[in-house]
């Protein structure tokens, strides 16, 4: 079994010995560095470049530069997704992004984990959990969701969150971990 194929059953493997997941990775990394480095008038040079690099791109989808992935192909996002400055997103797994997210600067979605033991660590081998954010939900500035973590419908994630847990549709949570602040009512005008 190739590294690649124990990466996508959710084994460990090691993507610095599997020459496909290299050129993977070299592949995402000049795609990564061309859209980052087009001109800031250029929409429709984004656009392109973000449908060659991810895996799926819904309509009115806007990222701004720079961003950051580890193959693209993996990654997929729904109509009217907004992220703002300094998006990493380390799709070993699946990060799947709903209808209309918004998503703050500086935000990672990580799907990867290492051993906890440093002698199984220092050679290289990882997991990969995949990531899935629904429809209509908020992400805050500097917000960190880790390996396996699902974002329910409609929620909102507070700025700085380390996101630990599987957030609930219609909740609010924050902090270091996140925790549940409080639920949403279906459309409540009032502030968070």
């Amino acid at each position: 079994m190739t590294e690649k194929e124990k990466q996508q059953r959710g084994e460990l493997y090691n993507p610095a010995i599997d020459p496909e997941l290299k050129a993977e990775l070299l592949q995402a990394k000049e795609l990564c560095h061309q859209y980052n480095n087009l001109p800031p008038a250029d929409n429709v040079g984004r656009q392109a470049v973000l449908r060659r690099l991810l895996g799926h791109v819904g309509e009115r989808c806007c990222i701004m530069p720079p961003l950051w992935c580890d193959y693209g192909y993996n990654i997929e996002v729904g109509d009217d997704f907004f992220a703002n400055y300094n998006l990493t997103i380390l799709d070993g797994a699946k990060v799947q992004f709903g209808n209309h997210v918004f998503v703050g600067p500086g935000c990672g979605f990580l799907t990867a984990q290492h051993p906890i033991d440093a002698q199984r660590r220092n050679t290289g081998q990882e997991w990969a959990f995949p990531i899935t954010v629904g429809d209509n939900v908020w992400i805050g500035a500097g917000v960190q969701v880790l390996p396996g973590v699902s974002i329910g419908h409609n929620s909102v994630v507070g700025a700085g969150s380390v996101v630990t847990r599987d957030v609930p549709p219609y909740t609010v949570v924050a902090g270091n971990p996140a925790r549940p602040i409080r639920t949403i009512e279906p459309e409540s005008n009032e502030k968070l």
